[in-house]
């Protein structure tokens, strides 16, 4: 059976599993809650050594191979691309489309959330590099140990080839591992899938998030249905870009319902592997830089999210100036919210508030209810976006080996 296929299975017993339970029981909830959460630790019980040590083999094979930089360079690229494209979609369906106003709440705000871009900063380099392996969240933190240890253990090939086996061996270990666990994950979706539908149907019985939602689904339709399939068809010549589509069917599912850019890792890194034919050399690099950085969803929802806050408080038209702050920043900021795998794109929208000021620093209380369809949606792009950016960086470089669609898993 295809892995796609057992995740739809888990999320239509998890939707089912929702209607079943008793709506509004403090005990249930609390117990689907605890499976949650429990579900999603083990899912991302070996995202760091796995990421690790593919990373050593990935920058020490690109360094021999004399494609380190061109694959560095053609990454980021992307991600900035990828980025500027989607936030410019959020912001000209939003200004194109006027939502109805969400009804104005008089809720206190507890906390508002700042980015500590020195702490993140500081955090790279720990004041010891073992303790890299530690970090659960900011996978930035252990990809530079591995940078470190794969470019030097490439300088002399002969002395430190102890050091490359250990980690191939333990690289593909991690990877035979995580494939058990992608599968388990399928059957434990389905407490993660009934947590989010109970809290769905919380937010959407009310009606007034549901004309953001469509817009939200619309976006992701124009961008997964079009937009990144032309890409693709353009720049690899690739005569049937909705592979990669087909290919991220399972990453896009867990994506959405789990709301974490981490989780979805060991099941991206399967398909990119065993679909897309990517080489490790490039998947071992290139997507977890995409899940760190490539957050143009996140900048999408949160620049829709914000305007509609705006026009729920005021009836006047945005100025320029103030849509293109709104664009910049949510451009801008979305490169900075890689220590923060889940939630990231309430975070940015309370950013939004607090610095636009003017009486908006407690306006994101409005879609608090909604944060968590706001989160998905983030997720759901972003990790589409590392699917075909990874496609497209693997394809420049010559570091894929085509399968036949019959062949996918």
């Amino acid at each position: 059976m295809k892995v796609w296929i057992k995740y739809i299975i888990g999320v239509a017993l998890g939707v089912l599993a929702a209607f079943i339970l008793p709506y509004g029981n403090a005990v249930c909830m609390n117990a689907v809650s605890f499976l949650m959460e429990l579900f999603i630790r083990i899912g991302r019980y070996l995202v760091v050594p796995l990421i690790f040590t593919s990373a050593i083999i990935s920058i020490n094979k690109l360094r021999t191979s004399k494609l380190l930089w061109k694959t560095i360079g053609l990454t980021f690229l992307i991600v900035v691309v990828s980025s500027l494209i989607l936030t410019a979609v959020g912001l000209l369906s939003i200004l194109i489309v006027k939502l109805p106003r969400i009804p104005i709440t008089v809720d206190v705000a507890t906390e508002v959330y700042h980015l500590d871009v020195k702490g993140l900063i500081l955090s790279l380099f720990p004041y010891s590099g073992f303790e890299a392996l530690r970090e659960g969240s900011f996978m930035l933190v252990c990809l530079v140990f591995a940078f470190l240890i794969g470019w030097e253990s490439a300088s002399e090939e002969t002395a430190f080839k102890p050091v490359f086996a250990l980690s191939d061996s333990l690289s593909n270990l991690f990877y035979n591992v995580a494939n058990f666990f992608t599968e388990i994950m399928a059957v434990l979706a389905i407490a993660i899938v009934c947590y989010w539908t109970i809290n769905f149907r919380s937010v959407i019985e009310p009606g007034i998030f549901t004309p953001m939602i469509i817009m939200f689904t619309v976006d992701f339709v124009i961008v997964a249905g079009i937009i990144y399939p032309l890409i693709i068809h353009f720049v690899c010549h690739d005569p049937h870009p909705y592979k990669v589509l087909y290919a991220s069917v399972a990453p896009l599912i867990l994506s959405f319902f789990s709301g974490d850019s981490n989780l979805v890792i060991p099941i991206a890194n399967r398909h990119l592997r065993e679909s897309l034919g990517i080489r490790r050399r490039c998947r071992g690099f290139s997507y977890p830089i995409f899940s760190i950085f490539a957050r143009g969803g996140t900048a999408l929802v949160s620049t829709i999210s914000f305007i509609l806050i705006w026009r729920s408080y005021s009836s006047l038209s945005i100025p320029m100036t103030d849509i293109l702050w709104i664009f910049g920043l949510s451009f801008g900021l979305s490169f900075l919210l890689g220590g923060i795998p889940s939630g990231g794109a309430f975070i940015l929208l309370t950013i939004l508030c607090a610095h636009y000021a003017k009486g908006f620093e407690t306006s994101f209380l409005l879609l608090k209810p909604a944060s968590l369809v706001i989160c998905s949606f983030a997720a759901i792009f972003d990790t589409l976006t590392g699917m075909v950016g990874s496609y497209i960086v693997a394809v420049k470089t010559k570091m894929v080996e085509h399968h036949s669609i019959t062949h996918f898993i």
